[in-house]
């Protein structure tokens, strides 16, 4: 393998496969922001009156009640997207697959119908979940283990992320303006449809990489069959599991209210095989060293729970909330409520490098640099970012509308934040966790981003009920007082990790980058 990866064809000092990957993704990317910047508001919109075309006409708790289940299902299916990957194809046939599938999903939301919308998003969310976690194992694949070039190829590739992401957020509010909200649909669709036909062209260039997994190499790895099959077998655990799916099913189906209350019994459930999985996973533990790391590794989790939870309102409430109660005139023209989501990719591609170069120097000079401290004060700054929300709520509930700059400063804090704490999160849990769950850990943290996400949906929800100050103010004041609770913890939590980060080389780790509520 070595020798094979040695001789791929370069350009500008990486494997060109790099450069088919980055494009690849790049092309994902845009269908998926521009699809998503439009999703809440294509669904509150009136279905008549409105100058962008008739949207479904839902009130804004409804929109953002779909857009929370449609963003957790989206990083929620990346699990069986990996295990199919591992176990049956292949990365790069499940990267084909996606890419094919994310092509149907995006036209089928081209056309006028609700059949289309739901049948669209529900192949958007397939699509998403067979590429996205599959497609970054892939660039990891292009090098060597101990490759110096490694991580430069990761960053060139998150640069491609970032700059589909820029692109789709400023051409399709344009699009939309003009021509209406299914032809921003369909943009987002021939985006796709370019991301495919590059991969197909590039596949000369991928020749070694991406491929089923042998056995030999899949040996050492703790499979999740694996682990049920022990669950099933421990009596203690397999008795509180199976209460616990009791209580779900009861409470989400007939307790709860509302159209999706099935759907959160589904997902109480889901929860309550997550725990059971946690459980045998830290009874099979060979040491007290690993369990104490995976017991960090849980917490790192609810950290990603409530990052997201909180950075995710940029596609839902305050998405809404831009288009509804926001004064976007600029010299006599209406700024696209959409262009306020290109914010984020922008500052992104702007302050990374003085971002971790700041690290970088913290690091040298001996101060605080781990990777628990940077999530935790990324979560507190991103939280800072809601103070300007509270302030545009403010100003909107005493004259009606609120200035543009509001906005623009709580995504500047919202990236800093996000450059703070989404480049180590997922570094930091491979890490920790013990080598032959590595894989089932890596679903965990996938999990756990659209369990954020859905948090992101039910806080947005209650905006109807507790007013837009309420939930910006709420926000404000638990992230930030979270990220300093962890913080205030960070020593006895350090010890735990047991110098897992002190120990250059020995971990098995990849770079995660910079991308927007993505890992």
């Amino acid at each position: 393998m070595n020798a094979t990866l040695k001789d791929q064809p370069q350009l500008f000092g990486h494997p060109k496969g790099l450069f088919v990957l980055f494009l690849t993704e790049m092309w994902e990317r845009f269908s998926y922001y521009g699809m998503r910047g439009l999703l809440s508001l294509y669904m509150a919109s009136e279905l008549v009156g409105d100058p962008r075309g008739p949207g479904l006409g839902w009130t804004d708790a409804e929109a953002l009640k779909l857009y929370g289940w449609y963003t957790m299902l989206v990083y929620v299916m990346s699990i069986p997207g990996g295990l199919i990957a591992d176990k049956l194809i292949g990365q790069k046939k499940s990267v084909l697959i996606g890419a094919i599938i994310l092509c149907a999903g995006h036209g089928i939301l081209a056309i006028d119908a609700l059949w289309a919308f739901y049948t669209g998003l529900i192949l958007v969310i397939l699509g998403v979940g067979m590429l996205k976690p599959n497609i970054s194992t892939m660039v990891g694949g292009l090098y060597e283990k101990n490759d110096i070039r490694r991580d430069k190829g990761f960053s060139i590739f998150y640069i491609g992320i970032n700059t589909g992401s820029l692109l789709a957020t400023t051409t399709v509010g344009l699009v939309v303006m003009k021509w209406g909200w299914h032809a921003g649909f369909g943009l987002a669709g021939i985006g796709m449809l370019f991301g495919l036909m590059v991969y197909l062209y590039g596949q000369k260039y991928l020749v070694h990489v991406g491929n089923k997994t042998s056995t030999e190499e899949m040996k050492d790895q703790v499979s999740l069959g694996n682990v049920f099959s022990e669950l099933i077998n421990s009596p203690k655990q397999l008795i509180i599991v199976v209460g616990l799916i009791i209580l779900s099913i009861y409470y989400g189906g007939f307790v709860l209210e509302g159209i999706d209350h099935w759907g959160y019994a589904a997902l109480f459930t889901f929860l309550s095989l997550v725990i059971g999985m946690l459980m045998i996973i830290y009874k099979n533990l060979r040491s007290q060293v690993e369990k104490d790391r995976f017991l960090v590794v849980l917490l790192s989790f609810f950290l990603v729970i409530v990052f997201w939870g909180a950075f995710e309102q940029a596609g839902g409430l305050m998405n809404l909330y831009t288009d509804n109660k926001t004064d976007r005139m600029l010299f006599g023209w209406e700024v696209p409520t959409i262009w306020f989501q290109s914010l984020n990719a922008g500052f992104i591609i702007l302050f990374a490098v003085t971002v971790a170069n700041y690290w970088a120097k913290r690091k040298l000079k001996n101060k605080e640099a781990s990777s628990l401290f940077k999530m935790a004060t990324g979560t507190i700054i991103m939280g800072l970012g809601f103070i300007f929300m509270v302030f545009a709520a403010r100003e909107a509930e005493a004259t009606g509308t609120s200035a543009m700059y509001w906005l623009v400063l709580a995504y500047f804090f919202h990236t800093i934040g996000e450059l703070c704490s989404s480049p180590v999160s997922l570094s930091f849990v491979t890490k920790l966790a013990p080598l032959r769950y590595a894989s089932l850990m890596m679903g965990l943290y996938f999990a756990s981003t659209g369990l954020g996400n859905k948090v992101a949906g039910l806080l947005g929800e209650n905006a109807s009920e507790y007013s837009e100050l309420t939930i910006f103010t709420g926000i404000t004041i638990f992230t930030v007082l979270f990220g300093l609770g962890v913080i205030a913890l960070l020593k006895p939590l350090k010890r735990l990790t047991h110098g897992a980060e002190d120990k250059e080389g020995t971990s098995h780790e990849e770079q995660e980058g910079f991308e927007l509520a993505d890992q």
